[in-house]
């Protein structure tokens, strides 16, 4: 079955093009407020995206915006309980930064994006917002502009239990996300989009989940970290699936995936790109500050792998001799080393000749004759988790379903035969 010639028509426009203070172009409406520490936050798993106002379910709901009750985002955080769902007005939020300390809410920009530009400002000098309460969901928000003395500024800092985030971005942050450790919290990111944050120090990165129980990264686009990594983690178990990672041509980010503390990982149906100007020669680095979380496996299948690093690029390397580690159906260009440490290797196809679509479009499906198509094999499974890819990363930031078939593609994409 063929990959529909659709997938990139909606591309978004290249950086250059771009308003530097909104790449998701929300609506021009400035709202200016001040930064007011306080309480809030949430859980259900509503819809996403274009959330109107008019579709939002039952319950104790808060409304943001120049013609509601509450005129800033911080407003509605000072008076939100436990359950409340905040529905914020689509529009610039300029300076307005906030504490959310109640449970189980639900905050999301409703009739297009709600964008939280900082301007530099942060709450208790950590984030645009900081949230101490548990189960919460995020939607719809943009988050841009965060700086603080210690030079990780970030989106949001997740301080309490569980957080699911989906269909936001982060862009010229100090850090993009940032958590803390609870091995009772799982953090969930989808459909969101993460570009140019970092201080430059390589401290700081688009996205950094600390010790938690588990983190699922999936439909996402990471690109343009500064210095930092475009996604790091330290939880015990990490499932990245389906993502658009990238340089670019001028990207300098170090890893594209960095788990230094190991972990059960999943690294399947990614394109992964490192860029010419990449600060690491290793795209992917698994355990390289120690081997701390409980289990060490690792599975990293069907991804693309694309390197532009010329000098001494390399895709994985596990560190510790009793790591368990699968690599299986990937396509790598760029590079002859695809496994650097430990494990266990086969039916990955190594090529400078892949047959992309338009590779220097960053478009790397498959055109027919491609040496990865049909060159993959049923990856199994690790315990019950099934390894073949069930989707395919259509950008931006959405998903499709992959097709089927008796002879898989090594790579991202099935291609067509």
């Amino acid at each position: 079955m063929a990959v529909p010639d659709t997938v990139y028509d909606q591309a978004p426009p290249p950086l250059s093009e771009r308003d530097p203070s909104n790449p998701m172009k929300a609506k021009s409406i400035r709202y200016v407020g001040i930064a007011i520490l306080t309480v809030c936050t949430g859980l259900p798993f509503g819809p996403a995206w274009q959330v109107n106002a008019a579709d939002a379910g039952a319950g104790h709901a808060l409304r943001v915006g120049p013609s509601r009750q509450y005129k800033t985002p911080s407003a509605a955080a000072a008076a939100a309980k436990d359950g409340d769902r905040i529905e914020i007005d689509a529009g610039e939020y300029m300076g307005d930064v906030a504490v959310w300390s109640a449970n189980r809410l639900t905050i999301r920009g409703v009739n297009g994006m709600a964008h939280l530009a900082a301007e530099g400002r942060s709450a208790q000098q950590k984030a645009i917002w900081v949230i101490k309460g548990n189960d919460t969901v995020v939607e719809n928000i943009g988050f841009s502009g965060c700086k603080v003395p210690d030079r990780n500024g970030a989106g949001i800092r997740q301080e309490g239990r569980n957080l699911t985030v989906r269909h936001c971005d982060f862009h010229d942050n100090e850090d993009g996300i940032l958590t803390g450790a609870g091995q009772d919290s799982d953090i969930l990111v989808e459909h969101t989009e993460f570009a140019r944050n970092g201080a430059g120090d390589g401290y700081s990165h688009n996205i950094y989940v600390g010790n938690v129980r588990s983190f699922t990264m999936r439909f996402c686009w990471s690109h343009h970290a500064k210095v930092g990594h475009l996604v790091k983690s330290r939880a015990a178990e990490n499932r990245i699936l389906y993502n658009q990672l990238m340089d670019e041509k001028d990207g300098n980010s170090s890893y594209v995936i960095d788990l230094p503390n190991g972990g059960m990982s999943y690294i399947i149906g990614n394109i992964i790109q490192h860029g010419p100007a990449a600060e690491n020669a290793v795209a992917v680095s698994y355990a390289a500050e120690g081997p701390k979380n409980p289990v060490q496996q690792l599975y990293v299948v069907n991804n693309t792998y694309v390197n532009e690093r010329k000098a001494n690029g390399r895709f994985l390397r596990v560190a510790g001799k009793d790591a368990k580690s699968l690599v299986v159906n990937n396509l790598v260009v760029g590079t002859k080393t695809i496994l650097e440490g430990p494990g266990e290797e086969k039916h990955n196809i190594v090529t400078d000749s892949p047959g992309f679509v338009d590779a220097a479009a960053y478009d790397f499906r498959l055109k027919a004759g491609s040496p990865a198509i049909g060159a993959g094999v049923d990856p199994g499974k690790a315990g019950d988790f099934s390894l073949m890819p069930e989707f395919e990363y259509r950008h931006p930031m959405d998903k499709q379903a992959r097709p089927r078939s008796a002879k898989p593609a090594a790579g991202a994409f099935q291609g067509r035969p």
